[in-house]
């Protein structure tokens, strides 16, 4: 695992950029992305909110490539719950599978739980550091 200090966004043309994000679906279906990564996300591509949305009704809330580079990384169970380390762990082991099953080459994280989440980073460097080689980049913006 690389670290970096930056914007996720200047990186979109060279490899996946993952946005954190949550279980909760709006009553039509649609994922709810809070602020942040996630939240510039839905912005720069409308129609994340439905494609994750579709997703974690059929599968639950995981980590998932919902295209045009973009992965998921679940953090918390609602937007309005704290950031829980238990659900980092198995985030970081399912997008760590994604990368190997499909040859990504560079992912870019940011770090998890964080920002808005209000977690040390201290507290969460060791549980992605288990699980992630020199392919994910996590940056601090």
């Amino acid at each position: 695992m690389l670290e970096t200090i930056g914007n996720v966004w200047d990186y979109v043309n060279g490899g996946i950029v993952v946005i954190t994000t949550n279980g909760s679906l709006t009553r039509d279906g649609r994922a709810i992305f809070g602020r942040g990564v996630a939240r510039q996300a839905v912005e720069r591509y409308p129609g994340l909110a439905e494609i994750l949305g579709r997703l974690i009704a059929n599968g639950g809330s995981h980590a998932y490539d919902l295209g045009n580079g973009i992965a998921t990384f679940p953090v918390e169970e609602t937007p309005w719950s704290l950031p829980d380390l238990r659900i980092i762990a198995r985030s970081a082991a399912e997008l760590r599978q994604l990368a190997d099953e499909a040859a990504w080459k560079q992912i870019i994280v940011p770090r998890p739980g964080c920002g808005g989440g209000g977690l040390a980073w201290k507290d969460v460097k060791p549980l992605l550091a288990e699980v992630f080689d020199d392919r994910f980049i996590v940056i601090d913006r």
